[in-house]
């Protein structure tokens, strides 16, 4: 069991560093990247705001995940 949630830990760990990268920050950070500059416009997505949007709510629902497994492992060891 504790082998699986290492596992699982690991994933989480990689997923929420990537969606961390690719928020904009004041230098558009990766999310920015090959879209104009940043701007938004040109994008392949539709539209800035509403990939934010759901980028903000996939890092919320990994740090959860990774706060939760993390008090799991606690509690199994």
């Amino acid at each position: 069991m504790v082998f699986v949630l290492d596992v699982i830990q690991v994933f989480i760990s990689v997923m929420l560093v990537f969606l961390v990268l690719m928020h904009s920050g004041k230098d558009s950070g990766l999310s920015g990247f090959g879209m104009g500059g940043g701007s938004g416009s040109g994008s392949p997505f539709g539209g800035g705001s509403m990939v934010e949007r759901n980028l903000n709510r996939w890092t919320i629902l990994f740090c959860v995940l990774f706060v939760a497994n993390t008090i799991a492992l606690i509690k199994i060891s």
